[in-house]
């Protein structure tokens, strides 16, 4: 009995080490919040991962937020971007009772955020800490904040002047924003020591919340409706008739939370009307994850307007935040759609920095043509756009991803064939090992 209340003992003391963080001396202290400013056409949804591992060391998700505008400037101005987020930072110091926020920026982010800490003293008072994740350079630290500068791949001559600056030649742009090398950097930057993991911990019960979006704008997808359902992990079908949950979107898009399971898989389902459904997948969250984006648009609208669709078959588009490289060989990704591997040096080399890809019958010839990308997708930063037929119908379609660097890892999914004529399908992969 003794050696059993022991072992327990010593379990809770372990679990409490990994919800807890502590100085280096042992005394246990509340985090700071976390603000993420994304870039050019990004989300959120590109700290997903960063938030999850931080929650799997002691952060408490509410803490975890991003700030999200319209980067092609046309429906807020960049005022309107620093004002929003005086009122978010205002926020989350009321709420959280911490004397200051700690900032990260992405790409465009980096240049606004070096912007909105230089614009007065008392918005750089209220950033303990600055991350400017592979972009742009500066002399000196914007606002005297101390900054940690992480450079993927690129010139090493890049720098922000008096800050710490870490490069990591072998990691592309995007990649930098998610990868556990740069976790771990900017978590022991925030807190002064190494983070006990950078692994996604798992959670049984979780809550998921976000937003449904247009692309690239950002602003709400109000007017849809979103449905959530649990699918099947093998086909993808969904397990029930009605949906688990069901939110009227207005506003900025924003639905949840939802009661889950972190080893589940889930559809969301953005039903513009009868004629018109937008299904999105994802591999399972493993926890609680309050920056879920669904990335949409209005039927015929942006990008999704210019796909071919028909009755006979499936148009996808499928997502990573991690760039796809198809020109590097063993050393880059493979993409398998149907057993059949789709990228190559012409659709997704490695300058290319797609991260989205468009895949459907350009033509409506049932026939697959990997020889060029198509065009109007490809002239886009970050995606690509590719010729291939995926029969609609009864059987579901395989997605397999063999990731580089990856160990020789799958991560795979499979969703039912919906036809393209009034279906459209998103499928997002992880970016993480596990």
């Amino acid at each position: 009995m003794l050696r059993r209340l022991i072992a327990l003992f010593c379990v809770l003391l372990l679990s409490l080490s990994v919800v807890s963080p502590a100085h280096a001396d042992g005394r246990r202290h509340h985090p700071r919040p976390v603000v993420f400013v994304h870039g050019f056409s990004g989300s959120a949804g590109q700290f997903e991962t960063q938030a999850r591992r931080l929650t799997s060391n002691g952060y408490p998700a509410r803490y975890i937020e991003g700030h999200e505008y319209d980067s092609t400037f046309t429906v807020t101005t960049v005022q309107q971007v620093f004002a929003s987020l005086d009122d978010r930072i205002a926020r989350l110091l009321d709420r959280t009772g911490a004397d200051r926020v700690d900032l990260l920026a992405h790409s465009l982010g980096t240049a606004l955020m070096q912007s909105y800490l230089r614009s007065s003293p008392a918005r750089a008072a209220t950033v303990a800490h600055y991350v400017n994740l592979d972009g742009a350079v500066s002399e000196n630290q914007p606002g005297d904040v101390p900054t940690l500068a992480v450079w993927g791949e690129g010139p090493a001559e890049r720098e922000v002047g008096g800050a710490a600056n870490v490069y990591f030649a072998d990691q592309s742009h995007t990649q930098v924003v998610t990868s556990p090398e740069t976790f771990a950097r900017f978590f022991e930057f925030f807190n002064g020591r190494a983070p006990r993991t950078t692994r996604i911990v798992p959670e049984r019960h979780i809550s998921l919340s976000g937003r449904a979006v247009h692309f690239p704008s950002n602003v709400g997808a109000a007017g849809a409706r979103l449905e959530i359902y649990r699918v099947d992990p093998y086909t993808g079908a969904r397990t029930t008739r009605r949906p688990l949950a069901a939110y009227d979107l207005a506003g900025d898009g924003s639905w949840g939370p939802f009661k889950g399971r972190g080893d589940a898989h889930y559809e969301f389902a953005v039903v513009w009307d009868e004629s018109s459904v937008h299904h999105l997948y994802f591999q399972p969250f493993r926890r609680t994850d309050r920056l879920v984006r669904l990335l949409t648009s209005r039927p015929g609208e942006g990008l999704s307007g210019l796909v071919e669709t028909g009755d006979h078959h499936s148009a996808l588009t499928i997502s990573r935040q991690k760039e796809w490289w198809g020109d590097q060989g063993s050393a880059g990704d493979a993409l398998y759609l149907n057993g059949r591997q789709v990228l190559n040096a012409a659709n997704a080399p490695r300058t290319k920095r797609a991260i989205g890809i468009f895949a459907f019958d350009a033509g409506r010839d049932r026939v697959t043509d990997l020889g060029a990308p198509i065009p109007a997708f490809f002239a886009t930063p970050f995606i690509t756009g590719m010729d291939v037929f995926v029969p609609a119908g009864r059987r579901p379609i395989s997605i397999v991803s063999q990731p580089r660097g990856g160990d020789g890892r799958v991560d795979a999914l499979a969703v039912p064939a919906w036809p393209s004529s009034d279906h459209r399908i998103s499928v997002q992969l992880n970016d993480h090992p596990n």
